[in-house]
């Protein structure tokens, strides 16, 4: 697999300062799936009644472990549960063997653990079609959950890492009633980064209280306007799964209270903007406006349209002002568009309007604003209200580079 000896232009400063979700621990071993010389295994254990609510990828091809996850979805959740997720080898296109390997981690930390099977969650990620050497994982259960700690997120964030360039974590903190509520996710994705439902690998955890059934439909509806409104490359992966976890530690409990959606919204999308900031190979951070569509799904098919343009994303990353792509990304939707209605700005330089471009506009202009590393890219159609925002980045040499070598 192609190594990744550098961290993204775009990365954040470091690991935020995460706080500590009470109910919820962390470990994370070695146990050579694919890598050799860092952790590429994560578990998690959460506290008994514990909500656990979930969201996957829809591909017709995916994972054994997701099939599993989704099958649990939905049950029993007075007892505690867990979460194990391994690096280096997905599981997908398996066959029969997929699932005899998730049957056989999840025993493994059921026993280790004392989790229920039916509450312990798996993810794989990393090569599709290969068989899961999964007693290398099994070896390591017990060491794993003998060092289980409230305090080892950051760890655990890093041995999911496939070829990202940095852990990604987000967090918030708010009030409730006067109690102090925690939230605390982590994430790892880079390439194969287009969701449909969920995206990559992402564990959020909380200590407010949930409902399970009320945890599942925010989760839902937030997912719509964070993880499904990024792209990388267009492709969707066989194992996109995010999973969010309420333990109720906290004392309160935050159904259907709108700070504590504003503020989950908030960490859902900083992580999905950093997996942005992740994409293989990019230098560039890209944020396309969308507005005067018919409608809201309208201007999403025509937001998705431009970032996921291989011709748009090569002209970003040459620092080319090429306008023209975007029309065409526009025109190529399937949505509805009108030619002489339609504006295009970058950031506020106004580029085109009324089917033509600007007088005022001067090439100059635009080309220094695309040296910028956060760019945005806006649309008007002038039909109706309808508006979405998705987040993208270039396509350079380097994404070429990284998935080339990718199996060797």
């Amino acid at each position: 697999m192609a190594k990744i000896d550098h961290v993204s232009p775009l990365a954040p400063a470091g690991f935020p300062q995460m706080p500590r979700i009470g109910g919820v621990r962390f470990a994370a071993g070695a146990a050579g799936v694919r890598y050799q010389g860092r952790d590429d295994v994560m578990l998690a254990v959460m506290r008994p009644g514990t909500a656990v609510a979930g969201v996957f990828t829809r591909s017709a091809t995916r994972s054994a472990p997701v099939l599993d996850c989704q099958a649990k979805l939905g049950g029993a959740s007075d007892g505690p549960a867990a979460i194990l997720v391994n690096s280096g080898n997905s599981n997908a296109f398996t066959g029969h063997y997929g699932q005899t390997s998730v049957a056989a981690v999840t025993a493994a930390v059921a026993k280790a653990t004392g989790v229920a099977p039916g509450r312990v969650f798996t993810a794989s990620t990393g090569v599709i079609g290969e068989p899961l050497p999964h007693e290398r994982i099994t070896a390591k259960l017990d060491d794993l959950a003998g060092t289980l700690s409230d305090a080892a997120i950051e760890p655990a964030a890093r041995a999911i890492m496939t070829t990202d360039t940095f852990a990604k974590g987000a967090c918030a903190t708010l009030e409730i009633d006067g109690t102090p509520v925690n939230i605390a996710g982590i994430a790892k994705g880079s390439g194969m980064i287009a969701p449909d439902m969920a995206t990559m690998l992402v564990y959020i955890f909380t200590d407010a209280g949930f409902d399970q059934g009320a945890l599942q439909t925010l989760l839902s509806k937030l997912t719509g306007t964070t993880f499904n409104c990024i792209t990388v490359d267009s492709d969707t992966s066989t194992s996109d799964s995010l999973i969010l976890c309420a333990t109720g530690a906290a004392g309160v409990d935050a159904t259907g209270n709108a700070a504590f959606e504003s503020a989950l919204h908030g960490v859902m999308l900083d992580l999905a903007q950093q997996v942005v900031r992740d994409g293989e190979g990019a230098t560039k951070f890209v944020e396309v406006r969308v507005t005067g569509a018919a409608n809201d799904a309208d201007a999403k098919t025509h937001g998705l349209s431009i970032a996921n343009s291989p011709l748009v994303k090569t002209a970003i990353a040459g620092e080319d002002p090429n306008w023209g792509r975007v029309v065409m990304a526009i025109g190529k939707s399937g949505a509805a568009a009108d030619r002489d209605l339609l504006s295009i700005r970058f950031g506020e330089i106004l580029v085109a309007e009324k089917g033509w471009v600007s007088p005022h506009y001067r090439e100059a202009d635009a080309a220094a604003y695309m040296k910028g590393q956060d760019l945005v890219i806006a649309v008007d159609l002038g039909l109706a209200d309808g508006r979405a925002t998705v987040w993208t980045c270039d396509l350079t040499h380097g994404y070429i580079s990284i998935n080339a070598d990718y199996r060797s």
